[in-house]
């Protein structure tokens, strides 16, 4: 682990960059003095782009968990087994490796090249959809392998059939997780949805970025507080409603 720190130490640092960090954080003060004088005047349109951003987020994660629902339980090693289960278990896997590999931003670059950039937030909504359904699908299917196998085999013995045993045996022990994990990505879906609109996905990201481009630094500090609070807002919104699932 020593060894590892100090490689990577010496190729990503320098001693002049270190030595400027300490040194020269006081030409950044016009910069932060810039951020932290918001210009009222863009509140109206940027609020409208923050709705915009979550209105992206929202639709992502809401179709993405109607692809990624069923593809969990084709994914899931315990419920696939056999000479069709184990190759359309590995199959599926590996394709949701594939493409959660993927940053969004690439994602959000193919989907604008292929929508037009006319349609910017539709762009944006399909990447983070495709994202979402990858780690969607792995997160369920990994809860469905840890679920208790014994409750399982009892409600099998009873003479239920497959159907019956999935009904009552198994999703009442991924109901509460799922919920959860689709709430955890939501709240990842915000944060990308900002980032996406950076390569023009659509949403505050967009914004943000036109401002920074053209060094308009009062306008990008009123988007970046509007973000901040957002984020805030939501990190409360979804651990409380987590907090009540656990």
């Amino acid at each position: 682990m020593a060894a590892a720190l100090a490689a990577s130490a010496s190729v990503t640092m320098e001693r002049e960059s270190l030595t400027r960090l300490f040194t020269q954080a006081g030409r950044t003060v016009k910069f932060w003095k810039a951020l932290l004088s918001p210009n009222t005047s863009i509140l109206v349109p940027s609020v409208r782009d923050l709705v915009v951003t979550v209105f992206m987020a929202v639709i992502a994660t809401g179709f993405a968990v109607v692809v990624s629902v069923p593809l969990s339980f084709l994914a899931a090693r315990n419920l696939m087994r056999g000479p069709i289960g184990r190759p359309l278990y590995t199959a599926i896997r590996v394709t949701m490796s594939i493409v959660r590999s993927i940053e969004p931003v690439i994602w959000a670059i193919l989907f604008l090249v292929w929508v037009t950039a006319r349609r910017a937030p539709f762009a944006g909504v399909l990447a983070l959809w495709v994202h979402s359904i990858a780690d969607l699908t792995k997160l369920y299917a990994e809860r469905l392998e840890s679920i208790d196998p014994g409750l399982v085999e009892a409600i099998t013995a009873t003479g239920a059939n497959r159907l019956q045993v999935l009904r009552y045996a198994v999703v009442p022990q991924i109901i509460n997780p799922y919920i959860s994990f689709t709430i955890y990505r939501w709240d990842i879906n915000i944060r990308m949805a900002t980032v996406v609109g950076v390569v023009g996905g659509g949403g505050i990201g967009q914004r943000l970025y036109f401002y920074l481009k053209n060094l308009a630094w009062q306008e990008a500090g009123t988007v970046m507080i509007l973000i901040v609070v957002l984020v805030w807002a939501l990190d409360y919104l979804s651990a409380r409603l987590r907090a009540k699932l656990a």
